[in-house]
């Protein structure tokens, strides 16, 4: 890109960038960047914007170090402290392409009201259209903020623990934002962060659309998800768990004592990792020969007791009920024990039930439960020391983290009776 590029936006307007060379501080490519508003001269004004940015490169260039002297270290610190470079956008620039004025701009980068909806739509297409980044030297507030999409039982207790560990060996608090009650009230949990000013934000079980992450980025806020719902679109650090393995570790310790009608009961279609254990528990069963029946596959709705009694109930009215069922949380599972106890009927008697999770009741279950064991706390540790390696603008070894599930049997599970 010695010459520079002429990109065109979904907008009409002209995005100008010029490669400047590595930056000596981070050792990353630098551009000079500069966004032409859609016009009849947007052509021509783009064409001397990327004349005026090679001249401007050129000049910036000086002498070569030598060799021996090495590349200029900074700590993280000096990073984050660096102020707005030339050519990169500013906050009069997006208010220019969004047609409002600097305030307004700043009022929507912080999170703050007093603009109109509207106003703030055009506002943030403008930010993720032209890729505008905050400057890294504003003060954000010692804090990790851990969104969830509702507060299941104790899953989020366990994951907020394992951020504490983290956070406290860094000085930092730990706050939660529920995303799930804040739509409710017709707020946006990404807007909420930017009047907060987390140095980074976990979020778990969430999809995020375009627009939440271009926000977040635009602030200069970090983001990792923890198994988040789907693939995401974007660069995000994730953290997940062997969710098709422990599938498959499930269903092959109920063929091994000898069940063959198994049933799984599956959380919500859109969830990766719902999908992923249904297709561990299809994997073993296929390997074993003997393929699941489709007719005993249960889909919930929510990873919620309510799933397993309405669920658990329908498969005992079958007129050949299975012998077993992989639920897809241990919530599932103790309203499939409820169904049975209902209907005047025993675990593991008369239907062996596994979990997964691995939740602190599972183990006070009458019987105890047979599940797979989720490193709830370690996940929460590992997301939390990625957000703070990203806060900190330090490399990540690794992008995408996944830790073993384990199966732990208990009393659940039994060889089929007969």
């Amino acid at each position: 890109m010695a010459q520079g590029e002429i990109e065109r936006l979904p907008s009409g307007s002209l995005r100008v960038r010029v490669y400047a060379g590595i930056d000596p501080a981070t050792r990353k490519r630098r551009y000079l960047q500069e966004t032409v508003p859609a016009g009849e001269t947007a052509e021509r004004d783009a064409e001397a914007a990327r004349v005026r940015l090679l001249g401007e490169v050129h000049r910036q260039r000086g002498p070569v170090p030598r060799a021996a002297e090495g590349p200029a270290e900074a700590s993280p610190a000096a990073v984050r402290r660096r102020g707005r470079r030339r050519g990169e956008l500013t906050v009069a620039a997006v208010a220019r392409l969004a047609g409002v004025s600097a305030p307004t701009v700043s009022k929507v980068l912080n999170g703050r009201t007093g603009v109109a909806p509207e106003t703030r739509r055009r506002v943030e297409t403008a930010l993720r259209e032209h890729g505008y980044r905050r400057p890294g030297n504003l003060v954000q507030a010692a804090h990790l903020e851990v969104v969830f999409y509702g507060m299941q039982s104790s899953t989020a207790i366990n994951i907020l623990h394992g951020v504490e560990a983290v956070a406290g060996r860094h000085s930092l608090a730990v706050s939660f934002t529920d995303a799930l009650h804040q739509a409710s009230l017709g707020r946006t949990w990404a807007r909420e962060m930017l009047a907060r000013r987390p140095i980074a934000v976990i979020a778990v079980h969430l999809g995020f659309s375009p627009e939440q992450h271009a926000l977040l980025v635009a602030s200069g806020i970090p983001l990792v998800a923890l198994d988040p719902n789907g693939e995401p679109e974007h660069p995000i650090p994730s953290v997940g768990a062997t969710n098709w393995n422990g599938g498959i570790a499930a269903v092959r310790h109920l063929l091994g004592l000898g069940h063959r009608r198994i049933a799984v009961l599956s959380g919500p279609a859109d969830r990766l990792c719902a999908r992923a254990r249904l297709e561990g528990a299809r994997a073993a069963m296929s390997a074993a020969g003997t393929p699941l029946d489709e007719r005993l596959v249960r889909v919930g709705q929510w990873f919620a007791f309510e799933d397993g009694l309405s669920y658990g109930r329908e498969l005992l009215r079958l007129p050949e009920r299975p012998t077993a069922v992989f639920c897809g949380n241990d919530l599932q599972a103790f309203g499939l024990y409820e169904a049975l106890r209902q209907a005047g009927l025993r675990v593991p008697d008369d239907l062996s039930v596994v979990g997964f999770d691995d939740l602190t009741y599972s183990r006070w279950s009458g019987p105890p439960l047979t599940t797979v064991r989720q490193p709830l706390v370690e996940m929460g540790v590992a997301a939390a020391e990625l957000a703070v390696d990203l806060a900190a603008g330090r490399p990540l070894a690794h992008t995408r983290v996944e830790l073993a599930t384990t199966l732990i049997v208990r009393d659940s599970t039994a060889a089929p009776a007969g």
